[in-house]
């Protein structure tokens, strides 16, 4: 399987310049994401599975689910040395690589993400964003979170990204509880591309230092 960015995903790839501590992905059997991640967790693996809660309806009734935030994608850290017991685990199809290496998620990513699941925050997919209003959050249990934020009319969403995957999550949020990410060099970073609708009005994003 080979993605638009060079990333592959594909068996046999030796762990080059992998730290044992990092956290990496797997890529599962469509609605197998669970049932891999028990597996893995029985064998003393240290597993991921981000959930949200989804209110599914049919004729006769209706139940609510708990749902993988990252359809088809499960996260582990380190154990690489035992990739073998992780790919004969049912349900797995491969590891998701970088050219010669094991794609690495960075530490950064799982913990915002962990936050937000953690915390009392409705959260759900979305659908992956590459640029937009930088924000950091300054209160709360999500407090020094960074992502993006969305305006549409009177709600506000911070959308995080797990890049390696290609895939975002939304979480509803205050405006009041975050604040722009400024550019490194004090310059004002130009966020171009990205049109947000603030009641009636459309305008062009900017951060200024």
């Amino acid at each position: 399987m080979e993605r638009q960015d060079k990333l592959v995903i594909q068996p046999g790839v030796d762990a080059i310049n992998c730290d044992d501590s990092a956290w990496w992905a797997l890529y599962t059997r469509h609605q197998h994401e669970k049932t891999v991640a028990d597996m893995l967790t029985a064998k003393g693996f240290e597993v991921f599975l981000p959930l949200y809660e989804s209110m599914r309806r049919w004729k006769d009734r209706k139940k609510m689910l708990s749902l993988p935030l990252f359809p088809c994608y499960v996260f582990v850290r380190g154990g690489l040395n035992r990739r073998l017991q992780v790919v004969t685990t049912p349900g797995v199809h491969m590891i998701l690589t970088h050219g010669e290496s094991f794609a690495v998620i960075p530490e950064v990513e799982i913990e915002a993400i962990r936050k937000t699941v953690e915390g009392a925050y409705r959260v759900e997919p979305h659908p992956y964003l590459k640029v937009g209003e930088s924000v950091r959050v300054i209160r709360g249990t999500l407090e020094g979170v960074e992502g993006v934020l969305l305006r549409r009319k009177n709600l506000c969403r911070l959308v995080l990204s797990v890049a390696m995957v290609a895939q975002s999550v939304a979480v509803e949020i205050d405006a009041a509880d975050v604040e722009p990410v400024t550019a490194r060099d004090g310059s004002c970073a130009i966020l171009a591309g990205q049109t947000l609708e603030a009641g009636r009005d459309r305008r062009m994003l900017s951060v200024c230092a």
